[in-house]
């Protein structure tokens, strides 16, 4: 079978580099821009990062998103982007893969500038778009991955430090699910089975999370960008990023969307579930204890929760579980890429266990 890795075509970061966003465009692009950001970016990082335009005669206009990354909004942008050089994300998740969609329809280069690094989204060549009122619409295919990624270590150091964790928990499946596609021969986001490439890019992410992380978050905690944050600010985003498109999902990211049928599991971030979920896919793998024991460790002692307690859903019902496990186990997941058939009671049966 085919091997194929996806990745953007640039990756930056650094302290300070959000006020070089001009120097970075000049790199790929001309012309004005369209500058997507969020209400926070616009109230607290907007002039420093488009000092770099007005110095370098760059015109740019900008689109506060207070909406919903939906296929209307997504249109709008796209039409406002069509006589620009380049559609900029500058903010969140759901900003960011406005700015990809909005790109991918208009034709333009898409640039991101993370402020968090909650989750391994901002590399791949997805977005995910929601519907008007904020339900889940559908996944995105782009054309390409992002043109350029631009993440300033400073202004993540002082996002909140849950955003930092929870993009830990996304980075720790990555290995895991890699792992399982290699042995499984399941085809990945990318269209081919793993790659050397890819699997040793998910095994460093996941070294460099259990090296680091601790350190990483008491610095984020106080603020601090120093080189612990730099090694799981390129972890979560980059390592991650890579790894889970071109090494493949499996248990952790299918029981994920299971789990995302429960109300009382809105309030738990995405990263945080995927820790959960990633102990659960071992659980069913049938790891060994101890290398079960070391990621649980890992999890409780920077604030990960590793099980349905820690996520306040040790009350749901047996039945109710099993209807998110029954998701997690349908056709269009990727539950069986652990290399069988996994029935949704086993899966009740390993959430309860841990």
């Amino acid at each position: 079978m085919r091997r194929v890795i996806n990745a953007p075509s640039t990756y930056i970061q650094g302290p300070g580099e959000g006020k070089k966003l001009a120097e970075h465009y000049r790199s790929i692009g001309e012309g004005g821009v369209l500058l997507i950001t969020d209400r926070f970016v616009h109230e607290v990082y907007l002039g420093e990062m488009t000092e770099s335009f007005d110095k370098a005669e760059i015109t740019w206009k900008e689109e506060v998103f207070t909406g919903e990354c939906c296929e209307k909004e997504i249109r709008r942008l796209a039409v406002v982007a069509g006589d620009c050089g380049a559609v900029f994300g500058i903010g969140g998740g759901k900003v960011q893969d406005t700015a990809k969609a909005a790109g991918h329809y208009s034709g333009k280069p898409v640039i991101l500038v993370p402020t968090a690094v909650s989750t391994d989204a901002p590399c791949s060549r997805i977005a995910v778009l929601y519907r008007e009122d904020g339900t889940f619409d559908r996944y995105l295919s782009l054309k390409k991955n992002p043109d350029l990624i631009i993440l300033d270590t400073e202004i993540i150091a002082h996002a909140p430090v849950r955003l930092f964790t929870a993009g830990m928990g996304d980075a720790i499946s990555t290995y895991y699910e890699a792992s399982a596609c290699r042995r499984s021969g399941a085809v990945t986001k990318a269209g081919g089975c793993v790659s050397i490439a890819a699997e040793a890019l998910a095994k460093a992410c996941l070294n460099t999370v259990l090296t680091y992380g601790e350190q990483a978050r008491r610095d984020v905690e106080k603020q601090r960008c120093t080189e612990a944050v730099e090694h799981l600010v390129e972890a979560n985003t980059y390592l991650s990023g890579i790894g889970f498109e071109s090494g493949g999902l499996a248990c952790a990211h299918a029981l994920h969307n299971g789990l995302a049928l429960l109300p009382e599991l809105s309030s738990v971030m995405h990263g945080e579930k995927v820790a959960f979920c990633t102990l659960v896919q071992m659980v069913l793998e049938g790891r060994p204890e101890e290398e079960i024991s070391r990621i649980r460790s890992f999890c409780r002692k920077v604030g990960l929760p590793v099980s349905l307690q820690d996520m306040n859903a040790g009350e749901i019902p047996d039945h109710r579980l099993l209807e998110a496990a029954v998701k997690s186990c349908s056709p269009e997941e990727t539950m069986s890429h652990i290399g069988r058939v996994v029935e949704p009671e086993e899966v009740v049966r390993a959430m309860k266990s841990l």
